[in-house]
């Protein structure tokens, strides 16, 4: 019988390990193979909890696969096929100083995940120890795939396209998200519409709208569903993306808070940019307890609270993650299916995977890593050739592009000043002061995590 082994590096992550697991587990055509999961954390609790996890939906799905866990990263990845990566360490504890500090010296960003100065700090916190993943993989499975789902998606990975030798690509849903949206404004169900896109992960653009029935354009329907539709209808998820809409002719995706992250005008478009990490400065001191501000993804997911609203621990946050005893859910990723098309050589088309634009699109800088369609077969997976966007769009991608490259190079050079010259090139700069003292003030709160970085 043939053999995979999937590695799960991150095992402990809430957001994708359980489901992805169950992908796997679920997974017809791998249940015709000889399949070891092994799953990887730095953490001892969350790691038990999801191996316990597995081996319960294993039982309940009747699955038989060899399971392991270890907290040996080289020992998780030798012999792999598959390599999937979600790492985070204090997500929310790191991400609220990312979103706090840059926007009190006056940057305009309404996120700081994936863009403007925060996705700087939280690029250069993920990417070391992704490094160490990749080398580690180099050594004990050079010719497997990085399946990555972690943030900063499009910085990440090219860094480590850049820095290794290993196969790697970034995935995200957010194509699936813009694909919802375009379903509600059409009311057409999602699968009988067809669509082209490129762009950036978290600033992607559908180049070709169409009905997949009749081929009609639904670029016309959707100008005029847009016009009818309530102007603070889904404020939080599509007000900027409406703007946006009338202004460059295509639609964006996944949403407002994403979106908003790579342009400077966009918190007049979501209300909730004022709620996010809210915490009270006299009485409230995040960075000290490690207490991390409430997270609130957008108001259009729901942000009504109870008035005494009890938080839970992350002990508790764990427990419920990684229950085994309700109804089984996959992850709806791409990533098992990519995995699955590579192992089987079974042809499967992707609506968008982040890899180096090696002339897929050219408007876009060449090896940039950038969000795209592709092909994905037993020889691996081949992104299409996209539309042109236009101009506009295209320069505010370069534009990001110039500050990926600036942002490794700072890695690579222990570099304050490089990474100066990427935060001078964000949309959302406000003085050549702010952006040294902002620098400086991140350096140091997050030294313990942050790689060395001097003038």
């Amino acid at each position: 019988m043939k053999k995979v082994k999937i590695s799960f590096i991150g095992a402990g992550s809430v957001s994708f390990c359980p489901a992805t697991a169950v992908d796997v587990l679920r997974s017809e055509l791998f249940a015709t193979v000889d399949v070891e999961m092994c799953l990887m954390d730095i953490k001892e609790k969350p790691l038990e909890l999801s191996k316990s996890f597995c081996e319960k939906i294993a039982k309940r799905l009747n699955r038989k696969i060899t399971l392991t866990s270890t907290l040996n990263l080289q020992e998780a990845v030798d012999g792999a096929d598959f390599v999937i990566t979600a790492i985070e360490v204090e997500r929310y504890h790191y991400w609220s100083q990312d979103f706090h500090i840059p926007r009190r010296y006056g940057f305009r960003q309404v996120y700081g995940e994936n863009g403007g100065p925060g996705s700087m700090f939280h690029t250069l916190r993920n990417l070391p120890p992704l490094l160490e993943i990749a080398r580690a993989m180099e050594k004990g499975c050079p010719n497997a795939w990085m399946l990555n789902y972690t943030n900063p998606e499009a910085k990440l990975v090219e860094g480590i396209a850049r820095l290794s030798s290993i196969k790697v690509v970034g995935l995200c849903h957010g194509e699936m998200m813009g694909a919802d949206q375009l379903s509600m404004l059409l009311q057409m169900p999602r699968e009988k519409i067809g669509y082209n896109c490129v762009g950036l992960n978290h600033f992607g653009w559908f180049t070709k709208i169409w009905d997949k029935d009749t081929k009609e354009d639904l670029y016309p329907k959707l100008r005029e569903a847009e016009k009818k539709a309530y102007s603070l209808a889904l404020w939080d998820d599509m007000a900027l993306s409406r703007i946006m809409f009338r202004t460059y002719g295509l639609w964006p995706y996944p949403g407002t808070n994403h979106i908003g992250e790579y342009i400077a005008w966009s918190d007049d478009f979501l209300a909730s940019a004022k709620a996010q990490y809210y915490f009270d400065p006299v009485v409230d001191k995040p960075w000290e307890t490690r207490n991390a501000p409430p997270f609130v993804y957008s108001f259009a997911h729901g942000s009504n609270y109870d008035l005494f609203t009890e938080t839970k621990a992350d002990e508790e946050t764990y427990e419920d993650a990684f229950k085994a005893d309700g109804e089984i859910y996959g992850s709806g990723e791409y990533g098992i299916p990519i995995a699955e098309a590579i192992f089987f050589n079974k042809p499967l088309e992707v609506g968008s995977v982040n890899m180096p634009n090696r002339g897929y699109a050219k408007d876009l800088p060449e090896g940039m890593v950038i969000e795209l369609p592709a092909m994905v077969d037993g020889n691996g997976i081949h992104p299409h050739i996209c539309d042109p966007l236009p101009t506009a769009v295209a320069q505010m991608i370069s534009n990001q592009g110039a500050i990926h490259k600036l942002v490794i190079d700072a890695y690579q050079e222990q570099s304050r000043n490089k990474l100066l010259q990427a935060v001078l090139l964000d949309p959302t700069i406000s003085s050549y002061h702010n952006a040294v003292a902002m620098i400086n003030e991140m350096c140091e709160l997050q030294k313990d995590i942050l790689p060395l970085l001097k003038w």
